[in-house]
């Protein structure tokens, strides 16, 4: 299983509703491939650099998973199919991106756990 890292953006006149409905199916695709999911973040609502489809913002989600890598043909198929997604970007991480991202992933739990106290 190789570590991946999944970054999508969702039109921008979805309800947040729709938007999270829109996440759980990829979660659920990736987990029903086998796909272990490590970590998922909402960055929620963000100014695009240049307009798409006439759009000037859009939802980002992240989503790092270790997974076989005939589940990335799967996973960006649904993507191209999806008419809710604008654009999406997967890549293999290297052992040094695993262990940023996972530096990464330490340090903002340390910063969540100060903040609850």
């Amino acid at each position: 299983m190789n570590n991946y890292e999944t970054v999508f953006i969702l039109t921008p006149v979805l309800s947040d509703a729709q938007m999270k409905e829109a996440v759980e199916k990829f979660t659920n695709l990736l987990k029903e491939q086998g796909a272990e999911i490590v970590n998922e973040e909402n960055w929620g609502l963000r100014k695009l650099a240049y307009p798409i489809e006439k759009k000037t913002t859009g939802f980002y989600q992240l989503i790092e998973f270790k997974a076989e890598p005939q589940t990335i043909a799967t996973l960006e198929v649904n993507f191209r199919r999806d008419e809710r997604v604008i654009r999406f970007l997967t890549f293999r991480q290297d052992k040094y991106a695993a262990e940023y991202a996972a530096k990464r992933r330490s340090l903002k739990s340390s910063k969540e756990t100060v903040k609850e106290n």
